[in-house]
């Protein structure tokens, strides 16, 4: 029990350092290419940040655990809306764009519900006995992808206004930063999660339960880093964009490319946490004209506080489920 533990903290070290080394390249990469920095969060930090969720799915496909791999990605993008923005925007009230509101959480909130129906053959009347993520489905999954990654290229010809505050170093270094940043999320990450899987098993828990909450929580560590980081930074469309990005990598391009390598049967339990991970989104998207002025949306820290309660009445709904 000792070594996993020690094994877990190193890895959060290695987590935190490679998560400020990683927003100092995107923030920098940002001004060199002149594009606006919510590009390089929904892009370029959200892949990154997702690269962990990537690594869990694809073991775990070949190994031949899929409740894992299903309960790894709507655990993330339950805690990424409940704990990574309810944190970032208790450390920092969180201003998002009209676009963002408007377009990109929209389109999260219908990710997850292509998902719900990709998900649920016996609830729609397919005429089998299992639910499965087919290789058809996940062809599907990626081709909203493609649309999502049009849109966001639509994004690049958008004037950067991003504060002079951000540093800018130069674009070898800052790639640079990139690299070594990704480097230390995925390392630091594969530490947490390898090691807390070790832990939680000794307990005799279900993968199911361990995908939506040592594994989720475990691989939603660098964008909590990375949010965190922005929104102490007052880089809002970093810390926006990184969370609705990733979620959107997790749905349509990590669970499009899993059931390509082998068919992911869905367990039927997984359905009440798909409509948590809706319901996560839409109050996102709702909380956004609470109190908005002047068609400014700002997530308040009130708000991030509601958000990470929710987020505890959660786990504590699952671990009475088991």
């Amino acid at each position: 029990m000792l070594i996993p533990i020690i094994l877990l903290i190193i890895g959060m070290l290695i987590l935190l350092g490679g998560g400020e080394v990683f927003i100092k390249g995107a923030s920098s990469l940002a001004r060199h290419l002149h594009i606006s920095p919510i590009v390089i969060g929904l892009t370029v930090v959200a892949f990154g940040t997702s690269a962990a969720e990537m690594v869990v799915n694809i073991f775990a496909a070949l190994q031949g655990v899929p409740d894992l791999a299903i309960g790894n990605i709507l655990g993330s993008n339950i805690s990424n809306i409940f704990l990574v923005l309810g944190i970032s925007a208790m450390i920092y009230p969180l201003t998002v764009k009209r676009g963002t509101v408007w377009k990109e959480i929209p389109l999260g909130i219908l990710a997850v519900a292509v998902l719900f129906v990709l998900s649920n053959d016996i609830l729609f009347g397919n005429n089998v006995s299992q639910n499965i993520l087919s290789f058809g489905d996940g062809l599907i999954l990626l081709s909203f992808f493609a649309i999502f990654l049009y849109y966001t290229y639509g994004l690049t010809k958008v004037d950067s206004d991003e504060p002079a505050k951000i540093a800018k170093y130069s674009l070898f270094k800052s790639i640079g930063f990139l690299f070594i940043g990704l480097a230390g999320l995925v390392v630091g990450g594969k530490f947490i999660v390898d090691n807390g899987v070790i832990i939680a098993q000794l307990f005799g828990m279900s993968e199911l339960f361990i995908g939506l909450t040592i594994v989720a929580i475990g691989t939603s560590l660098p964008e909590l880093v990375v949010s965190g980081i922005a929104a102490y930074h007052r880089q809002d469309d970093l810390a926006i964009g990184n969370v609705v990005g990733s979620n959107i990598f997790n749905v349509l391009w990590v669970l499009g490319i899993t059931p390509l390598i082998k068919p992911v049967p869905v367990n039927t339990a997984a359905n009440t946490d798909v409509l948590v991970a809706i319901l996560a989104a839409v109050l996102l998207f709702a909380f956004m004209f609470i109190g908005s002025k002047r068609k400014r949306y700002t997530l308040r820290s009130w708000q991030g506080a509601i958000f990470v309660l929710l987020y505890v009445a959660y786990l504590v709904f699952i671990g009475m489920r088991g």
